[in-house]
């Protein structure tokens, strides 16, 4: 009785001495970083290199404070600023880029979206939405103004929900759609963006997952909206007007030729921003990642300025003098096999490359390839310049070829200097000029039927027998043949028909 206690004695001394130790201790706290040490980590970033400037003679890019950024032009896919573009970055609310294209592809936009208790309730209580509530609806159309111009994440979850059947699903959906694209350093774990330590992309992955994005209408047209009004109907009873955050767009900083955006940011990925502009036949998509505002806008401005100022749209039919497509010349299109109507396979001449300003059309290098053709494209012609893709030219077949006249493989002839025999660039097949070849036989033939008709009127003529005649009887003979004209016998020739 008395050791239990002495031990509760112990007991409580050694809680009080804990106590006071601990509440005279001075705490380590971490201070959250202030605006100045923002600024201070843009100004270190700006010093990071610029990838695309260590190109030889290409043209020297700004100076951003974005960790990574990129300038792709969409239609080519050719990257011309490029800082960073493989790191993995937090996308924050750019991610709805994917959400909604995944939405776009797999719904109608008259599909009702019901909102879940989990759809409502599941995001971080302050995050952007636009205040659905658990049992309301709307229409898929709705649903997507309400993400990409709102940036409401409740809203993603809903669509996320409907198309997948669950959010899990939709996400595995989305990494699927991802890899399809070409996406190598991306992963998703929700349809709005909101932070986790597992939801990553990159620049680069960012661009073209946008690019997918821009080749939808309706996309870029939602994408592409200040702002838009929810009027209340039986399924959703508020009308409200919600207003898009990115300036480019709105108008609040000016710029010509804008095809739509979206604006994100968390505490951890810092303001991004995916922006797409269209002039003078370039299409280009910008994305900058970990920046402070409002340089999220301006360096944007400053890659659009950059890219439209430096590049330029090169026909390829109007320099290439480096490849003559010269197989199957004895094929053609029309009714005239010998030369008059148009041939078979020609050089798309609406193809073209995105050509530096500073590089020339013969500096550039080249390979055929037979892979990813689309539909009656027998080649491609790659462009590249220091190893950067510029774009490439389409071989394809005239409009109204029959696709019995293709050779084995699909693989357009290239001239090898040799007028009768053409290879295909990278097989052991070989085709023969057949045109050319029936001209020659038919000139031999003409030779050897002349040759044989001349042997045969020499042979007719005897000359050795004059000594069994007179002289007058034989003129007689010759001047009675003269007169019929030459007389051949026709068991010499009655296995001939003239």
């Amino acid at each position: 009785m008395k050791r239990q206690y002495a031990k509760r004695i112990g007991l409580l001394f050694l809680s009080a001495f804990l106590y006071i130790t601990t509440a005279f201790t001075p705490l380590t706290v971490l201070a959250a970083p202030t605006e100045s040490d923002y600024e201070a980590q843009a100004e270190e970033r700006k010093k990071l290199p610029v990838q695309s400037n260590q190109i030889i003679n290409w043209p020297d890019g700004p100076a951003i404070s974005a960790h990574s950024a990129i300038l792709l032009e969409a239609n080519t896919g050719t990257i011309l600023y490029a800082k960073n573009i493989h790191d993995k970055m937090y996308p924050a609310s750019t991610t709805k880029l994917m959400t909604c294209l995944i939405a776009a592809e797999n719904t109608k936009m008259d599909e009702v979206v019901n909102f879940s208790h989990d759809a409502v309730f599941s995001i971080e209580s302050g995050s952007s939405n636009i205040g659905i509530d658990m049992g309301q609806a709307m229409p898929m159309e709705e649903c997507l103004y309400g993400i990409l111009v709102a940036s409401a994440n409740e809203v993603a979850n809903a669509v996320a929900e409907h198309v997948g059947g669950s959010m899990d699903a939709f996400t595995a959906m989305m990494n699927d759609k991802a890899k399809e694209l070409g996406c190598e350093n991306t992963h998703f774990v929700n349809a709005h963006g909101l932070y986790d330590d597992n939801h990553y992309t990159s620049a680069y992955d960012l661009a073209v997952i946008a690019k997918a994005f821009f080749n939808n209408e309706l996309l870029s047209k939602i994408g592409n909206t200040a702002s838009y009004h929810f009027q209340a109907t039986d399924t959703q009873p508020d009308d409200f007007i919600t207003r898009n955050k990115h300036k480019l767009i709105t108008g609040e900083i000016a710029y010509e030729d804008i095809k739509g955006g979206k604006t994100g940011y968390t505490d951890e990925a810092r303001q991004t921003l995916v922006t797409c502009a269209e002039r003078n036949g370039l299409k280009l998509i910008c994305v900058v990642m970990m920046e402070e505002t409002p340089d999220q806008f301006n360096d944007t401005v400053k890659l659009f300025d950059y890219g439209f100022t430096n590049f330029v749209v090169t026909n390829v039919s109007e320099h290439e003098t480096d490849y003559q497509i010269k197989g199957l010349e004895f094929f053609h299109t029309s009714y005239d096999v010998f030369g008059n109507s148009s041939t078979l396979l020609s050089l798309n001449e609406n193809s073209y490359i995105i050509l530096p300003k500073t590089v020339d059309f013969t500096e550039l290098t080249s390979e055929i390839s037979y892979e990813n053709l689309s539909e009656r494209e027998v080649a491609r012609i790659l462009y590249f310049y220091q190893n950067v893709p510029l774009g490439m030219a389409s071989v394809h077949l005239a409009e109204n070829t029959s696709d019995n006249l293709i050779p084995s493989g699909d693989k357009p002839l290239l001239s090898t200097g040799n007028p009768i025999i053409q290879t295909q660039a990278d097989s052991n097949t070989v085709f023969i000029n057949v045109k050319l070849i029936l001209i020659i036989i038919v000139a031999v033939a003409v030779v050897l039927i002349i040759i044989f008709v001349a042997h045969a009127m020499a042979a007719d003529y005897k000359f050795g027998d004059i000594g069994h005649k007179s002289k007058t009887s034989n003129r007689r003979k010759i001047k009675k043949n003269r007169d019929k004209g030459p007389q051949f016998p026709s068991s010499r020739f009655k296995d001939f028909d003239f």
